[in-house]
Parts: C-alpha cells; structure tokens; sequence
C-alpha cells in the first residue's frame, strides 16, 4: 500500500494506469494472433464550431508515448483548436493500446484548466493574473494545474512545488491564518513581522480584510510598511463583500489622498472572467482559483481512423486521416489527408514521435506556447479579447 493515493510515474508509463478492458483487449488480439497497423486521432468535436479551446498537457503526452514503435504528430501546446485532430499516432496498435487512458486524462485535464485559464487572460490582458488554485486539487496533480496556466499566459501561481518542477518561483506573500495568528488588532503587527522576515526579493503585499474594514486595513498597513508597502490584497468571500468594485474603488481614494499613488490593488477570492472584466480598470492584479483548477476537462477521445491502410472508424466519427488548418482570417479547417487543403491553409499538426523518438525540433517551452496561445486568440477572437 503506497502512503497515499497516487498512481505513481511506473504505473502511468508502464501502461497498468488504464481502463481494465484494454488489458482485455491486448489478452484478445494476442489470442487471436491479430496487431493491425492502425491510424488513431484524438478529438473533441469532429468538425469545426467555432468554439474554441486551448491545447496542453503535450509534454506530458510525449513522454509517455516516447520509446514506442510509432509514429506521433500533434498541435503544439497552446494552440487554439476547435474541431478534428489534435494528435494523429501511427503504429501497430498493441504498441500503444492500453496507454489510452493516461494519454486521455493528460490532454484533457490539462487542456480544460489551459482553457479557462485563458478565459482570464483574455478578460484582463493587461492586469497581472496569478493561478491561486492549487488547493482545490489533488496534490499530485498541481504542477499540471500551474503549468496550464502559465500555458495560457498567466504571470504566475502560488505552488511551491509545481515551481520546483516547472523551473518557476511560486508567488505568494500572506494568508488569513498569518493575521490571525498574531490576533485580532494586531494587524500592523503582523505586516511589520512580515516585513523583517522574509527576503528582501519578496513583493510587501499586506492582506487588508481579516477582521475589519477593507479600508480602515488598507491605512493599517501603509502605517506599518510606509513607502515599502508594493500592493494590498483583498480577498474578501463574496457573500460579504457587497459592491467590490465600489470598495476597491474607495480603497484607490483613500489610498491616493495619502500619497501612495504608487501602492497596487491586488484581489481575490472566487472570481471569474466576468469579476475580472467588471474589475480591471480600478486593480493592478487578480489571483484566480476555482475557475482555472475546477475547469472540466475536454472531452478527447482517441479513436481509430484507419486499419491496414483502409479507412475505418466506429459510428459516428468520420473514418480516414485528417489534417487540420488554420486560414489567415482565423477559420478552422479539417481535411483528409492527402488531399488540397485550403489556399491559405497552415497545417497545425507536426511531428511529435518518430520511431519512438521524440522529435528534436518540437517545441515544449512553456514561454512559447503562452506567445503561442496569445497570438492564436487574437486571430480567432477568443474570449473577447478585442472587447473594450
């Protein structure tokens, strides 16, 4: 019995992370002396409508389909898609059968918080927008949950972890149990302890309403901090903060009649892309939970296209291998492949796996796919990005 309940990195590669009728099937084929060479793509909607989603969870993907005798392409991560293939593999089908499980839940679940993650960005595009939502999720799987966000073009995340495994410093300063700890009206106190003891690198953004006004907080901890005050966080829940935006809007006033023009407004606590569109013009940040980690996962399946060559398919997917592209007014297009494709067509899938080898050339920089993903939503018109 493991110490807790994980399905560790062994199991996921090794193919015994499936759903049990695939051991059954590989137990069957085997029976039967039958391994057809098969095409299988993976796809949320068969044709194109318009209703667009993010692309992630590839790298993973990768390193679990590598060291296997096929052939993979895929879309990059952070590309937009909205109908057909995402990913196309080629091989004997035994090669890869019983790693449909995993290989779904890493593309969907990383693809629903890459997409509502972008729902965000594209609701406050230039407000700093940090991912506060690793603790609606399990433990194991919060790096997924910061690396889909970052994906989307968010500025940061809270985990300690998932940064050590991304390569990223975690943001953060103070929760309600730091205040509490030090007792109702001894606020300041606390924001003068924060100050002294952590590092110097660290923004001095005070948590301005564990026990009283937003404001009458506010000036508790410009008192205390002075001119090393960055930023103030509200984080009020929303069943009682009232009108937010006129409270952040007294907290600015208050907090510019006094000076400190230069002080930010950071928030949180249960918000959206509406709260966000309805906020970014009076706060300089948000911290985004609950939508990005509690997002559903896109619904992929992988479904076989072709068998020895002939085209095949199960009722109600279309039969034969696809190429999706990307027109230049921003229009989404399958095709069979091998056929013309659109004039002005860009091919979206590229190759990820040959021979079992990862391509060299595949791009899994997350940077990259956030660019990526900007640069697509403004062709598609994603979210609303051109609103206001």
């Amino acid at each position: 019995m493991s110490d807790f309940d994980i399905v560790g990195p062994e199991a996921i590669r090794d193919g015994v992370a499936t759903d049990a009728y695939f051991e059954r099937t590989e137990a069957t084929l085997r029976h039967a002396g039958k391994n057809p060479r098969v095409v299988a793509e993976v796809t949320a909607d068969q044709f194109p409508d318009g209703d667009f989603e993010l692309f992630a969870g590839v790298k993973d993907a990768a390193e679990l389909l590598a060291g296997r005798d096929i052939d993979v392409d895929a879309m990059p991560e952070g590309t937009l898609f909205d109908g057909g293939p995402v990913m196309r593999i080629e091989g004997d089908y035994l090669e890869f059968a019983r790693l449909e499980t995993s290989l779904l839940g890493f593309l969907s679940h990383a693809s629903g918080c890459a997409t509502a993650a972008l729902e965000a960005r594209s609701a406050a595009p230039d407000s700093t927008v940090l991912s506060f939502g690793a603790r609606h999720v399990h433990p194991a799987i919060a790096a997924m949950v910061e690396r889909s966000a970052l994906v989307a073009g968010l500025d940061g995340f809270s985990h300690v972890a998932a940064g050590e495994i991304l390569g990223k410093e975690a943001s953060g300063t103070m929760p309600h149990a730091l205040l509490i700890a030090f007792g109702r009206g001894n606020q300041a106190e606390a924001f003068r302890a924060f100050d002294e003891a952590v590092s110097e690198d660290v923004p001095r953004v005070a948590l301005c309403d564990t026990y009283g006004d937003e404001t009458e907080e506010v000036l508790q901890a410009v008192e205390a901090l002075g001119d090393d005050l960055d930023s103030v966080r509200l984080d009020t829940t929303s069943s009682r903060r009232g009108d937010f935006r006129h409270i952040v809007r007294e907290v600015r006033w208050e907090l510019d009649a006094r000076g400190h023009e230069d002080v930010g407004i950071f928030v949180s606590g249960g918000l959206g892309p509406a709260e966000l569109r309805h906020l970014r013009d009076v706060v300089e940040g948000f911290g985004v939970g609950g939508h990005i980690s509690n997002a559903d996962p896109v619904d992929f399946a992988l479904d076989i296209v072709e068998v020895n060559g002939e085209p095949a398919a199960k009722r109600g997917k279309l039969s034969g291998v696809k190429e999706v592209y990307r027109t230049t007014d921003g229009g989404h297009h399958v095709g069979l492949r091998g056929r013309p494709g659109p004039t002005d067509g860009e091919s979206l899938l590229e190759p990820l796996i040959r021979d079992g080898e990862v391509v060299s050339e595949f791009d899994f920089d997350i940077d990259a796919a956030a660019t990526r993903a900007s640069e697509d939503a403004e062709s598609v018109g994603f979210g609303g990005v051109s609103e206001e």
